[in-house]
C-alpha cells in the first residue's frame, strides 16, 4: 500500500506516465538513497529507467567526469566545495528553471549560495556534518568530546578509521591544531599532514577509509571508532542505540551541502530535469531524508519528515552544534598546495 499511494501521488506532483526509452544514469554516493525503491517509483512515474553507478568522494567523481563522463552521466551529486571546479572545467551545464517548478521548496539559505547564486547550475540535495562514530561499549563517553580520542596515541581506544577525504580529513586536523579549518597557509598544512603522518602510524589506526566502510566496521565490531558522515551513523545507530554513538568533538568539524547538477554533455538532460524536479517535491523529498537520515534543504518537505529525525541534534545540529561547524571553500590556487600536504599524509 505504501508503494501504490507514493505513486498516486507522484502521478499527482509530476503528471501522467510517458512512454520512454531513456536510461537516466545517476552518478553518487552510496547508500544515499533507497537503492531499489527510489529508481522504481521514478520509472513508474515516467517510464525512465534508472541506473545508479557509485563513488565515494569529489575527487573521484570529477576524475570520472575529466575521463569522458561528463558525456556518459545525466546527474551527479557534487558537494558544495568542487562546484567551482565543475563550472570553471565547464564539467556541467545550467538548469532550465522552467523544468524544475519544484525549486521553489527550497529553503531560501540553499537558493543563495556564493559559488552559484539563483541555482544556476546546481540545486541542493541533502546537508549534513562530519563526525565521529563510536561503540558506546568499548569507549568512554567522556573521552569523545575531543578528537584527541584519535589524534592523542595516550588516548586511542582501540583500532579506528581515519576517513578518506581530503578537505574532510585535512579541515578536522587543521582545527584540531588551533587552525582555520580552510587554511591554505604552508605551515598550517605541514603541521596537519604531519598529525595524519604519525596517527595513521600508530597502532591503533587502520588507515583511510570512505565513511560507508568505517561506519560498517564500527556496526561490526572491527573497529571502534571512525570519521563519518552523519547520516551514515544516524542510520545505523537508529538500530542499535544501546552501542553506538555520533557526536561532533569539540573542536569542530565540517557542515557540507551536497547538490544534483547535470553534466555538460548529458546524454538524456529532459529525464535529468524531471529527475530535480522529482526529487525536489514535498513527499519525496520527506521521503529521501527519512531513509538517508541525513538534513533536507526542502522546506516543503519538513512536513513529512519523521518527527524523531526533526528532533534529532545529529539530523539537525543545535545553535551550539552548528558554532563549531565550518562549510569548506574553494580554495583556488591553494587546492595544489592542500593536494600536496594530503598526498604526503596518505603515502607516508
Amino acid at each position: 500500500m505504501r508503494k501504490l499511494g507514493l505513486f498516486v501521488l507522484v502521478l499527482l506532483v509530476l503528471g501522467p506516465i510517458t512512454a520512454s526509452a531513456e536510461e537516466l544514469r545517476v552518478y553518487t554516493w552510496s547508500e544515499y538513497m533507497d537503492e531499489e525503491k527510489m529508481p522504481a517509483d521514478f520509472e513508474a512515474a515516467y517510464g525512465i529507467k534508472v541506473r545508479l553507478d557509485i563513488y565515494e568522494n569529489n575527487e573521484e567523481m570529477v576524475a570520472k567526469l575529466q575521463a569522458g563522463g561528463a558525456g556518459q552521466y545525466d546527474i551527479i551529486v557534487p558537494s558544495d566545495y568542487i562546484m567551482p571546479v565543475l563550472i570553471n572545467q565547464k564539467l556541467i551545464q545550467p538548469l532550465d528553471h522552467d523544468k524544475l517548478p519544484n525549486l521553489k521548496n527550497l529553503k531560501p539559505r540553499f537558493r543563495q549560495i556564493g559559488y552559484d547564486p539563483g541555482n544556476r547550475y546546481a540545486v541542493a540535495y541533502q546537508w549534513g556534518t562530519v563526525g565521529l562514530m563510536y561503540r558506546k561499549d568499548r569507549v568512554e563517553a567522556a573521552a569523545v568530546g575531543s578528537w584527541s580520542l584519535l589524534f592523542d596515541r595516550e588516548k586511542q581506544p582501540g583500532p579506528f578509521w581515519l576517513v578518506d577525504g581530503v578537505r574532510e580529513m585535512m579541515g578536522i586536523a587543521l582545527v584540531y591544531l588551533g587552525k582555520d579549518f580552510n587554511s591554505t597557509r604552508p605551515a598550517d598544512l605541514k603541521a596537519a599532514a604531519d598529525l595524519l603522518v604519525a596517527t595513521k602510524q600508530s597502532k591503533n589506526c587502520l588507515g583511510f577509509k570512505g565513511g560507508v566502510g568505517g561506519k560498517n566496521d564500527v556496526v561490526a565490531g572491527t573497529a571502534v571508532a571512525a570519521i563519518v558522515y552523519n547520516g551514515d551513523a544516524i542510520q545505523s545507530i537508529s538500530e542499535d542505540s544501546e552501542h553506538l554513538g555520533f557526536v561532533i568533538p569539540a573542536e569542530g568539524s565540517e557542515i557540507w551541502l551536497d547538490l544534483m547538477a547535470i553534466p555538460s554533455r548529458a546524454p538524456h538532460p529532459d529525464a535529468a530535469h524531471k529527475w530535480i524536479n522529482w526529487i525536489l517535491s514535498a513527499r519525496v523529498g520527506a521521503e529521501l531524508s527519512n531513509y538517508n537520515q541525513y538534513a533536507t534543504p526542502n522546506a516543503a518537505a519538513e512536513a513529512f519528515i519523521n518527527k524523531d529525525d526533526l528532533n534529532n541534534p545529529g539530523i539537525y545540529p543545535t545553535p551550539a552544534i552548528m558554532e563549531k561547524l565550518h562549510f569548506t571553500k574553494d580554495l583556488g590556487k591553494g587546492n595544489r598546495i592542500m593536494d600536496e600536504a594530503w598526498t604526503r599524509a596518505k603515502s607516508h
